[in-house]
């Protein structure tokens, strides 16, 4: 077996792999929930290399998350429901179909544009699906019969929390300005506060949960994300706390032998210098 850049032999590569007898014995035993967080860590890798600009990095998370597209997929292979090439077929015909003001003809073209034109597709997209789920047997509503049931548990929760924000403001479930929702923070966090002083561990969760969901609201009428608002506010604290370590060493320390006043001292010079 060598390497390619046909996509073939990745795919021979994750099938020798997953061969009952002579296969990678861990390979063998995962399965799609198995293989789920895996795939979920690469695309967050992916996100890392492009964050701090590193192609070559890219590349290789790149590569890492096209393995599992392909693992899953030899999976479903081995279980008689589809392969590879399905599941590059479901896409281009997605994407052709989702812009006909690029690939249709000249009337499809100046219809593609129309507004309202990518929900109509969207539409029906999902009917068909609903169709071809009821013709295998299977529950035509595949994420749940709920009107925000179509948001995926498995997102971080606080873009989950932004997503059910969103699609509950589609029908009117909204606040009307920000303002108000800083009196609704406020509130939660007087509940959080009952909730510590009671000592109950799952009250407390609970009204926490109440108070972020709540953070993230306010985030959304400000225009911001809150993922991305505490990505950088984790940044900044990776930046001010390294400065703190450097600070130590220098002073022939270690930031366990350090009291908790001298790093808040080199940490408010950080505040200042990052």
């Amino acid at each position: 077996m060598t390497p390619s850049k046909d996509i073939s032999r990745l795919i021979e590569i994750m099938a020798a792999l997953r061969a009952p007898k002579t296969g990678c014995p861990w390979d063998i035993e995962q399965d799609f929930s198995t293989i789920a967080p895996y795939t979920i860590e690469e695309a967050y890798e992916v996100a890392d290399a492009i964050a701090r600009g590193d192609l070559d990095d890219l590349r290789d998370e790149l590569g890492d998350l096209l393995l599992q597209v392909v693992y899953h997929a030899q999976m479903a292979q081995e279980a008689g429901e589809f392969a590879f090439g399905d599941v590059v077929q479901a896409i281009t015909t997605k994407m052709i179909r989702r812009h006909p003001h690029v690939f249709g003809d000249e009337k499809a073209r100046s219809a593609g544009m129309a507004k309202g034109m990518w929900e109509k597709i969207k539409a029906q997209e999902k009917a068909e699906k609903r169709q071809a789920r009821l013709a295998r047997g299977l529950d035509p509503e595949d994420n749940g019969k709920g009107f925000l049931d179509s948001v995926p548990v498995a997102l971080p929760a606080l873009t989950r929390a932004l997503k059910l924000q969103e699609k509950a403001a589609r029908v009117g479930f909204d606040w009307s300005e920000a303002v108000p929702i800083l009196d609704k923070i406020e509130e939660e966090i007087g509940e959080l506060r009952e909730a510590l002083a009671k000592g109950e561990t799952a009250d407390i969760k609970d009204e926490f949960g109440d108070t972020l969901f709540a953070i993230v609201n306010l985030g959304r009428h400000l225009k911001l994300d809150s993922e991305a608002a505490l990505a950088g506010t984790n940044e900044k604290f990776r930046s001010r706390f390294h400065y703190v370590e450097q600070a130590v060493e220098k002073s022939g320390g270690t930031l366990e032998e350090a009291t908790l006043e001298e790093m808040e001292a080199l940490w408010q010079e950080a505040k200042t210098a990052t």
